[in-house]
């Protein structure tokens, strides 16, 4: 959805409706179930606030497992007319929440698809207690409890063991 930034009201302009962003996401499999952005002018700068709600597929971190993640992702971004005088552009640590916008056109769909992005987890996983996989089978602990002896220690670090033990008493 591409919006004209003189075209946004002296009052803002809201954006509320999902079906007002037919595809945000270049993966097909990515849905965007709700937002709420609050479009303003700042002189040439446009401040975007709001939510996005999305149901991004992930694969558990820990059973390796597919599951839907749902996304809710803040927005407060400043955008600002891309430099026309130079390709690179340096950003200063406080120039974090800042990005472009070029052509007094701001692409609303790419701005979802970034904020979203951000959201998901470093480490996803498909439930709080995932048990996850057994490291001598390898079967997920989630689905069967596994009859596997803990693993050996790494003969290696046996001194390692020894001296945390005698720490601990």
């Amino acid at each position: 959805m591409i919006i004209r930034v003189s075209d946004i009201p002296e009052d803002g302009l809201t954006v509320g409706d999902a079906a007002a962003v037919p595809a945000p996401f270049a993966d097909p499999a990515w849905r965007l179930e709700g937002l709420h952005l609050r479009l303003e002018r700042d002189g040439l700068d446009v401040l975007v606030h709001g939510e996005i709600r999305a149901t991004v597929p992930q694969v558990c971190g820990r059973c390796l497992e597919p599951f839907p993640a749902r996304v809710r992702a803040g927005v407060d971004v400043r955008l600002v007319p891309r430099p026309t005088t130079a390709d690179n552009v340096e950003l200063g640590f406080d120039d974090l929440d800042v990005d472009f916008y070029e052509k007094d056109q701001l692409d609303l769909s790419g701005l979802i698809e970034t904020e979203t992005t951000l959201a998901l987890p470093m480490k996803p996983l498909c439930r709080d207690g995932c048990s996850g996989l057994c490291p001598v089978c390898g079967g997920n602990r989630n689905v069967t409890a596994c009859g596997c002896a803990t693993r050996a220690t790494e003969p290696r670090l046996a001194g390692l063991k020894h001296l945390a033990e005698r720490r601990s008493h």
